[in-house]
């Protein structure tokens, strides 16, 4: 009803597991290489489980579209069989003849051994995918683990996939299934999408579908988040309603009231406990006004921040923290290297590393044209290691084919947006972004400094330093975005306020060495109400949401500022006033 109003080809958020619609994230393409790397590992298990929703089924079928032509698969949607029927589901699939027999399984074990040997003669791997694996009885499952017994004297003639829910996990685990358990060759466990992912895999299929403008606002996409938890089916289900719902209302973007609508009549408002919490997150502009008045913002005002009582705060922490409106780069958690990180290279050799001298002329990123048998994914990965030689690193994909994995390593976070060029600037770190020309060719580039008198930007584009105009990069620009940060010690996860976390320590020391004051003598791990105030204010300064929790958007602002060796797109002063 929809499609024609907002000039889709097709629906976009339909829940049919098609594979031309699923969305890359990391832990997707992680999955998606542990089971090509146990399909390829000759024989035993391989195992894929997550939780309703998360993309399973999605994941097998683009396995499905990749495995070479010379293997042939059987693929059991409803395992809830008895052993017979099982073993006759299997041969049906593969078209293998056999006698039936409702008692006596030999004839079924006979006929599967022989077509496995010919087809193995005929140089033709088979395989076993099982979905919903959950659902299979110990007695079903002793029987498929029998099943990789056939074999010859130096290969196994079956290959194994079970695809299921957190239940699985737990029956293998269970003793008399320890043999079984002991053959899987990989395995993996998807989880649901964080706030960052969600705007991508949003954006991606709505582009799959023929949109690429953003039809959501970010405030909705917050809101889906958090109604959705980042299960991708329920985000589509309520994507789609939303839609829908815009439609209806002549509206050309679905903001937070449409999405709001739409995820009622979905999940009923029973589903939709407003929070006791968000009366006093109201409260919020009103007291920075009174920072502000108190002349409380970095570095006037810090003599009314010693007076300060903690009584005198307008928030009261005494209960479960609120549920504050983040963005979605926000409440991104990275885990952190528990480990001491590996020393990062002075900041001198960093400096040296970026000080290039950029090309005097001005340059179109629309007007960067390549033949169309160019393989333009080869810009992502140039873009990459630009990105790493900026942080003083030695990136090579063929040793580490995740990037973000190779970032933590070093205790560097990814962070993954799609937003605006002058949303990325605000981070004033060297990224990897998306480019397009005119030709509509989609390629990668990393930016790495800016100049703001002269308006422009300088770009590292498969090796080359190029300068375009700001105006420019920004039609250039779509998809999303990818910057490094340095993480603090001990970090894991967004810290809301009254929470424990060792990163407290270092962002007191931090904001104290912004305030131009001695940082505290014993240092804490409670983030109390006082600091609360002063990360507040800082957002507040640095146009942040102002929501007094500590993630990746606070963390790169104050690192970027009081760290040496970070690389910055501009060494310009930005001081407070």
């Amino acid at each position: 009803m929809y499609s024609q109003y907002f000039g889709f080809s097709e629906l976009p958020f339909t829940i049919a597991p098609n594979p031309r619609y699923l969305y890359l994230s990391e832990q997707h393409r992680e999955a998606l290489a542990s089971l090509l790397y146990g399909i390829n590992s000759n024989g035993g298990f391989v195992l894929l489980t997550g939780d309703v929703g998360t993309g399973k089924t999605t994941v097998c079928r683009c396995l499905l579209e990749q495995l070479p032509e010379h293997a042939e698969v059987a693929f059991i949607l409803n395992p809830k069989y008895s052993i017979t029927e099982l073993l006759e589901a299997i041969c049906d699939e593969l078209k293998i003849g056999y006698q039936h027999s409702g008692h006596r399984i030999k004839g079924y074990i006979d006929a599967l051994n022989a077509h496995l040997l010919e087809s193995h003669a005929r140089g033709i791997n088979t395989v076993l995918i099982i979905d919903e694996a959950q659902n299979l009885s110990l007695d079903v499952l002793e029987q498929i683990r029998l099943l990789t017994n056939l074999e010859t004297s130096s290969q196994k003639l079956l290959q194994i996939i079970l695809i299921g829910q957190p239940e699985l996990l737990e029956t293998l685990a269970r003793p008399e299934l320890r043999q079984l358990n002991q053959r899987i060759t990989a395995r993996y466990h998807l989880k649901a999408l964080s706030r960052e992912e969600l705007s991508a895999y949003v954006a991606h299929r709505l582009a799959v579908g023929g949109r690429a403008a953003p039809l959501f606002t970010r405030a909705a996409l917050r809101r889906l988040h958090r109604l959705t938890a980042g299960v991708p089916r329920m985000v589509n289900i309520i994507c789609d309603r939303a839609l829908l719902g815009a439609y209806v209302e002549r509206c050309n973007r679905v903001d937070w009231r449409v999405m709001d609508r739409a995820a009622g009549e979905i999940l009923g408002q029973a589903e939709r406990r407003p929070s006791r919490w968000r009366w006093r997150w109201a409260l919020l502009p009103l007291l920075l006004m009174g920072l502000l008045l108190a002349g409380f913002l970095f570095p006037g005002g810090r003599e009314l921040l010693a007076l300060m009582r903690p009584e005198a705060v307008v928030l009261e922490q005494r209960d479960t923290p609120p549920e504050p409106p983040v963005t979605a780069d926000e409440a991104a958690a990275v885990a952190a290297v528990v480990e001491p990180p590996e020393p990062l290279p002075e900041p001198t050799a960093l400096v040296e590393a970026q000080v290039v001298a950029a090309p005097p002329a001005l340059v179109n990123p629309a007007d960067w044209q390549w033949p169309d048998e160019t393989d333009l994914a080869a810009t992502e990965v140039l873009a990459y290691q630009g990105l790493f030689r900026r942080w003083g690193l030695d990136f090579d994909p063929r040793q580490a084919p995740v990037v973000c994995r190779f970032a933590r390593l070093h205790r560097l976070g990814c962070l993954q947006q799609v937003a605006s060029l002058d949303e990325l600037l605000k981070f004033n770190l060297p990224a990897v972004i998306n480019l397009h020309n005119r030709s509509g060719q989609s390629f990668h580039a990393t930016l790495v400094a800016l100049d703001s008198p002269t308006a422009s930007a300088t770009l590292e584009l498969a090796g080359e330093l190029q300068r375009v105009d700001l105006d420019e990069l920004r039609l250039a620009m779509q998809g999303s975005q990818l910057l490094l940060w340095r993480m603090p010690p001990g970090y894991r996860e967004p810290i809301r306020p009254e929470a424990s976390s060792p990163v407290v320590p270092w962002l007191e020391a931090r904001l104290a060495q912004l305030q131009g004051r001695p940082a505290a003598l014993q240092p804490r791990q409670h983030y109390d109400e006082p600091l609360q105030l002063q990360v507040l204010a800082f957002q507040h300064h640095y146009q942040l949401v102002t929501d007094a929790v500590i993630g990746p958007q606070t963390l790169i602002q104050l690192s970027a500022l009081t760290e040496p060796g970070v690389p910055l797109l501009s060494t310009a002063e930005a001081g407070w006033e």
